[in-house]
């Protein structure tokens, strides 16, 4: 595996004069910054030209353009193509919002039938090195940081996996000095013993470090892009390794150069213009599963949601039903990709959306460190990691399982046997 000098780590616990002048330098002056554009030493650089492809139509894209007999021509369209899906992205889609979903909800029932699968996230450590302005974990954000301990994961696993819960999401703050590849692969090994299917959403990594993560047992890799558009991602993260936006850009791919299963895809709705947000995600999973016909891919839609001692950030509202406009165009465009809701949205929303378009819901969430245990013994763990961001939707996996069932749909766990 490839290591990698860590330049950036601050102790947000014991910020001093000198970090905080750095902090006010990097914010005012844009000249102090790393060129968001040029990969720092130890990061793998692969042939690929699919960044090209996704940002060329992203920019130049003008949704106005777009009119009502566009978007009935692209509902008539058996198959969606690039076009067809930029018409019902557009404002020109939104009187017809009852149409996308009905045709939504016969592809979803085409490709993946009654079925929604459920499985929880566990941040395992919260500490990180970039400074993104709109995270939780950043940084300078002076919040509890936590790294769990082998034991400590341990449980933590254990109370979730005697919950019923088979699918697990292991997530990390992107610090490589406080949790690095080794720490991730021995909780993946972890993680086996206990679920059936293990996905990561951790820091980028290098090929060989992706493939030696999914020896250790990883399925599948989430990465959030956060902004597609590089002019604004520049603006938006100040520090750290994650300000090189081609490296964070080609990460699925290079999870799937190592052996992954499978990957997803997201921008983070609310720091941009969603509807270009929203042609770059899906572009980005189109061109790869070309190149990677084999992989499975699914897209997630997260909307920003509050969080501690957030000053930064103004979102760009993108309102439930644009948000549903998004996910019944993604699954008309993509029919074959998995498509996330998380407990970022409302209870509402998610029990309305997993019977268009949606496939995958999150249940007994919890955003912080080590606190699983007290979601269901109602004890709070004064020892807890802080949260990455307030939830919406807080049900356990019993209720999520029931209220599924009830809505007439099939609750799914595990669909894999490994032989």
């Amino acid at each position: 595996m490839t290591s990698q000098k860590n330049e950036f780590f601050i102790d947000s616990d014991k910020l001093g004069e000198e970090a905080i002048e750095r902090k006010h330098r990097i914010e005012q002056d844009p000249s102090s910054r790393t060129d968001h554009m040029a990969y720092m030493e130890g990061m793998d650089r692969i042939e690929t030209d699919v960044c090209d492809k996704v940002i060329s139509q992203m920019e130049a894209y003008d949704y106005s353009k777009y009119t009502a007999e566009d978007v009935l021509r692209a509902l008539r369209q058996e198959t969606c193509s690039i076009e067809d899906f930029k018409a019902l992205l557009s404002p020109a889609a939104e009187p017809f919002l009852e149409r996308m979903a009905a045709r939504a909800k016969a592809e979803t029932s085409r490709h993946f039938g009654n079925t929604v699968y459920i499985f929880t996230p566990l941040y395992i450590a919260n500490y990180c090195e970039n400074y993104c302005v709109y995270c939780g974990f950043n940084c300078y954000n002076d919040i509890n940081r936590k790294k769990l301990s082998f034991d400590e994961i341990e449980h933590e696993m254990k109370v979730i996996a005697d919950s019923g819960i088979e699918e697990i999401l292991i997530l990390t703050g992107e610090s490589r000095s406080k949790s690095d590849v080794n720490y991730i692969g021995q909780a993946c090994k972890m993680a086996r013993k206990y679920f059936r299917n293990v996905g990561l959403e951790i820091y980028p990594v290098n090929v060989d470090e992706y493939r030696y993560l999914h020896e250790c047992g990883a399925d599948y890799v989430t990465v959030f892009q956060e902004t597609y558009d590089s002019d604004l991602y520049e603006t938006l993260h100040l520090l750290g390794h994650k300000r090189i936006y081609p490296y964070r850009f080609e990460a699925q791919e290079r999870a799937l150069m190592g052996g992954m299963r499978g990957v997803a895809f997201s921008a983070l709705l609310g720091l941009g213009d969603f509807r270009k947000e929203a042609l770059a995600t899906a572009l980005h999973a189109y061109y790869l599963q070309r190149k990677y016909p084999h992989a499975e891919f699914s897209l997630s839609c997260p909307r920003l949601r509050p969080i501690v001692n957030n000053d930064k950030i103004n979102p760009l509202d993108v309102h439930e039903r644009q948000l549903c406009q998004v996910l019944c165009a993604y699954r008309i465009f993509l029919p074959f990709a998995g498509i996330t809701v998380s407990s970022r949205e409302s209870k509402a929303f998610r029990d309305g959306i997993v019977k268009i378009a949606a496939t995958k819901v999150s249940a007994g969430v919890s955003t912080g460190i080590g606190d699983h245990e007290s979601k269901y013994t109602g004890e709070e763990n004064d020892e807890a990691g802080d949260e990455q961001f307030e939830i919406a939707d807080s049900r356990s996996f019993s209720q999520m399982y029931d209220d599924i069932s009830e809505e007439g749909l099939q609750p799914v766990l595990n669909d894999y046997v490994y032989v």
